[in-house]
Formats: structure tokens, C-alpha cells, sequence
């Protein structure tokens, strides 16, 4: 039987990916329009994306009282010192969009030779019961950005990022390719761990 989990975000994109991913773990994930919860904005003011993610992942449970599955993350590039980080979705202000974000990084990034374009996608995941336990894990996909957009696939900064040991972008690359390599990936499967170490330690103090 599928455990129901409530998603924070109302990225569509962000919740097809975590569930084709979570699926193998027996979760089944649910947008919080589905679960109910009230249409409210979170203010996403963390300095880091575990302060982000944490903050939606406890608001919704709140709101809920189901588990609660948060996502917070972002393109960190090496030479911009970290940028955008936290506020990738928002780089090219706050009525920007993935196209204006991705033309806000190639501008900065103009005349940068490829061997210094490094830069990696982060993903932090929350996951906040209501009996107040919280389980977090960090993922990282290391890569480098191209100087123009290349795919159709995927969102975000998808079409200028190449992961390592590819040729392609993300949003050249299909679901699947994406699911296991991509950063989100690397986050969900540290949570089935931290998951099964839970669930054991749960039982262990049913004992």
C-alpha cells in the first residue's frame, strides 16, 4: 500500500519528477491542491536551501497534518561566487521566468571560456511528519554551462546545464536519463536511506 505524502511545492514539473522517483519507495505523492491546503504563498527567505526547504515542508504540514514532502533547489555556478543559489527561481527578479533567468546567467557568464562555466544543481529535500520527526537529504549534480540553450525537455536552468560524463543538456536528456543522474535523484536516494535507518529506529523504540 502507497504511503500518501502532500507536496509543498506547486512546481508540476518538480512533483512529476519526486513521484516518478518515490514511487519505487511505496510513497505516493500528492500536490497540496489535492490534499486541500489553502492557497497561500511561503515566503522562501532562507539563506540556504535547507532553510527553505524545511520552512515548506512545515507550513503545509500545518496546514494538512499529513506528511509533508518539500523540495528547495537551485543552480550554484563556480565562478559567479555560488549564484544564483537561493534564488534561482527569482534571478531575474520577481516577475522573471525561466527564460529571463537563463538570459540574466548567459550575460553574466559572456566571455567566461568553458573550462571555468563548472557549476552544480542542488536539490534539498524535507520530508516533515506530524509528530514533529524531520528527515533531510541534500543531492548534487556537478556540470557546466553552455553558451546557448540546447533542449526542449525538463525547466528551470535544464537547457544550459550538461551534467558530467554527458554531452547533452538536461532538457536534452529524457525523463528517465534525467531521474538518475539529476540532482533530485541524488537527494531521494539519500531519503530512502535516512527512511529505512527511521523506520528502524521506530520500531526499535516500539520494542
Amino acid at each position: 500500500m502507497n504511503n500518501i505524502v502532500v507536496a509543498a511545492s506547486r512546481n508540476r514539473h518538480k512533483i512529476e519528477e519526486i513521484d516518478a522517483i518515490t514511487k519505487k519507495f511505496g510513497m505516493h505523492i500528492i500536490s497540496r491542491d489535492e490534499a486541500g491546503v489553502p492557497d497561500i504563498e511561503i515566503t522562501e527567505d532562507g539563506q540556504t536551501f535547507e532553510d527553505n526547504s524545511l520552512k515548506k515542508a512545515r507550513e503545509i504540514m500545518k496546514l494538512c497534518g499529513q506528511i509533508t514532502i518539500a523540495d528547495d533547489s537551485g543552480l550554484m555556478v563556480d565562478c559567479l561566487d555560488g549564484a544564483p543559489g537561493v534564488y534561482s527561481a527569482r534571478f531575474a527578479g520577481e516577475d522573471g521566468n525561466d527564460e529571463k533567468n537563463n538570459q540574466k546567467l548567459l550575460m553574466l557568464l559572456e566571455g567566461v571560456p568553458e573550462e571555468k562555466r563548472t557549476a552544480e544543481f542542488v536539490s534539498v529535500i524535507t520530508m516533515v511528519y506530524p509528530d514533529g520527526n524531520i528527515i533531510t537529504a541534500r543531492g548534487e549534480c556537478r556540470g557546466r554551462i553552455i553558451t546557448e540553450p540546447a533542449g526542449d525537455n525538463g525547466f528551470g536552468y535544464d537547457p544550459l546545464f550538461v551534467p558530467d560524463g554527458y554531452d547533452r543538456t538536461f532538457a536534452q536528456l529524457t525523463a528517465e536519463e534525467k531521474n538518475s543522474v539529476s540532482h533530485r535523484a541524488a537527494a531521494l536516494e539519500k531519503l530512502k536511506k535516512l527512511l529505512g535507518e527511521n523506520m528502524k529506529n521506530r520500531e526499535g523504540n516500539e520494542d
